[in-house]
């Protein structure tokens, strides 16, 4: 991941349709947070559409769109996934998948074609999607006694974050998310105060 600590998603699906010789190409962009949701996503739309010739599909997973696939689904080599995939990474967007659903006219298109007819698909329901800018924050947890309760909380109001599960028992414990970029300085103001125990629990 590069320093940039955001990234951008769907808040809303999105439908796309590009016809061309009688065949029709359908197109659907929804967020997916992991390859198991894709699979029973392509599973629904098999079943939906069960009388199509092709269900091709492309997806980018995870802030730093490490994890992504795209499938031609029997279509030429290079000509339905990889253009699905490149209107994905062309609008930024992660946790994303998109579906293209073809219909066949009995004219086949070529392999420019298909090329133009996957892309402008998928770019027509990305473009119908709502797009939003999320942070990569990261979440902290805090152990301390009862008497830094206002130094803690003074920390907490000036860096503008909210406590998360607080447990206040013998001691106190509670959780903090910050955005990445912000972390590592407002960790040290914890760190600064003697008592407070900081521990790093994960990424979102």
């Amino acid at each position: 991941m590069t320093d940039n600590d955001t990234y951008k998603m769907l808040e809303a699906p999105g439908e796309g349709l590009y016809k061309e010789k009688g065949s029709k190409f359908l197109a659907f962009a929804f967020t997916v947070y992991s390859e198991e949701e894709v699979k029973q996503a392509l599973a629904e739309y098999r079943k939906k559409y069960y009388d199509a010739r092709h269900h091709c599909y492309a997806f980018i997973i995870g802030p730093d769109r490490a994890c992504y696939r795209s499938s031609d689904d029997g279509e030429p080599s290079g000509t339905a996934g990889k253009p699905i995939l490149n209107q994905l990474l062309s609008k930024e967007v992660t946790n994303t998948c998109v579906v293209v659903v073809r219909y066949f006219g009995g004219v086949k298109l070529g392999v420019p074609g298909l090329i133009n007819a996957y892309k402008t698909a998928a770019r027509d329901a990305l473009d119908n999607a709502r797009i939003v800018e999320k942070t990569v924050n990261d979440v902290y947890s805090l152990e301390f006694g009862y008497p830094l309760m206002n130094e803690v909380m003074r920390v907490m109001k000036e860096a503008g974050i909210e406590q998360q599960n607080p447990r206040f028992e013998m001691d106190c414990y509670l959780e903090f998310s910050t955005r990445k970029n912000d972390a590592e300085k407002i960790v040290s103001k914890f760190n600064n105060i003697f008592g407070v125990k900081v521990s790093y629990l994960k990424t979102v």
